[in-house]
């Protein structure tokens, strides 16, 4: 029987840190993998797992065993991608060294996690845990904690919480709004927290860059975007005055209040979304030197919904109050009107995008040909 010792370092320190390549496969490359990282970070706990292995290979070599060693890494997204990689690299290991059974070194309860992905590719017979020894003088606990938080991943996860806590809290005092403060503080934690839980992160990194890029080029679609955001905010605080100052009977107090708020939003919608959608195109015309035929349906498709949406949400609110008769539908001349305007409005954008796009695909293939 064939034995591998398989250290594994989930988080990826090795790769990150020290430059490695992984699989690292055979006890002199473990053992150069090792010494790199403990060169870069002497107190990373993989170095110990690492020669931990590296121990465990030669006792059992000792001993007469067929054996052989091997470290695979995953990612710094410690997750689906890192047990993706550790999943990849055990195929790599298992098909290379042709072993039957596998003994486990792990430095910690985070790399334990993979263990049903080890045990369904082969048989695992002892699991080998590295402790480190430390200090228990007040002083070295004190230096090791300051360690810990100077681990990126650790930032991540608990300081930087910690730290828009403490911004938003100094922010409301400052202000005078000490009273609000517990509010916004629930408020800013629950949006990290599902950044955190959907793993948005990565993508408003990307917006972040897409922003910085747009100041640094002059991307129009930055300041009118912006401008728009503005226009929608206060929007939605018209319409929720609105909405607040109207006296409905309590038992409709809640649709009234839905549909006076959804009325007065209408418009805003449109304003802002026509304004985006411009900036957009001149981006598109500037920077990508072509023409944003794709566009062309959304202003249509924007004015339709800011008629139909009047409408209908217009004629709900007098509806309110005449006992729901559906007659008023008819009665009303604004509710037609608006109602006729936006279909034909959508219909125009709709029949002149269908020949603007044919026209334009034969363009294409002109310049193609």
């Amino acid at each position: 029987m064939k034995l591998l010792v398989l250290n594994v370092d989930r988080d990826d320190d090795l790769g990150r840190k020290a430059g490695v390549s992984s699989p690292v496969i055979g006890r002199a490359e473990n053992i150069k993998a090792a010494e790199r990282l403990a060169l870069v970070d002497p107190e990373d706990s993989d170095v110990n797992s690492t020669f931990a292995a590296v121990s465990i290979y030669d006792s059992l070599k000792k001993e007469g065993k067929d054996v052989e060693i091997a470290t695979i890494c995953g990612d710094i997204a410690v997750g689906l991608r890192s047990d993706q990689i550790i999943s990849q690299q055990l195929e790599e290991v298992l098909n290379r060294t042709k072993v039957d059974s596998i003994v486990f070194v792990t430095d910690g309860a985070e790399d334990e996690y993979i263990l049903p992905i080890i045990q369904s590719r082969a048989k695992i017979v002892s699991i080998q845990r590295v402790t480190i020894k430390q200090s228990k003088l007040a002083e070295d606990t004190y230096y090791r904690i300051l360690k810990i938080l100077d681990d990126e991943k650790v930032k991540k996860q608990f300081v930087l919480p910690f730290a828009l806590v403490l911004i938003v809290w100094s922010l409301f005092a400052l202000s005078g709004l000490a009273s609000a403060g517990f509010s916004a503080i629930i408020l800013t934690l629950g949006a990290y927290l599902l950044i955190y839980a959907m793993r948005w992160e990565k993508r408003i990194a990307v917006i972040w860059e897409d922003i910085k890029s747009g100041l640094l080029t002059g991307r129009m679609s930055l300041y009118t975007s912006s401008i728009a955001g503005v226009i929608l905010l206060g929007s939605v605080f018209y319409a929720y005055n609105q909405a607040t100052s109207v006296t409905s009977p309590p038992e409709l107090e809640m649709w009234h209040f839905v549909i006076v708020f959804v009325k007065n939003i209408v418009w805003g919608i449109v304003g802002a979304g026509l304004l985006a959608i411009f900036g957009r195109i001149i981006d598109v015309k500037v920077r990508e030197k072509s023409t944003p035929w794709r566009y062309w349906v959304v202003p249509f498709s924007l004015f339709s919904f800011g008629f139909i949406g009047n409408a209908i949400f217009g004629a709900l609110d007098e509806m309110l109050y005449s006992n729901f008769s559906f007659q008023l539908f008819l009665r009303t001349p604004s509710f037609l009107i608006n109602l006729l305007l936006g279909i034909l409005i959508a219909s125009v954008g709709a029949i002149t995008y269908h020949y603007i796009k044919e026209m334009f695909m034969i363009e294409v293939e002109e310049m193609t040909t």
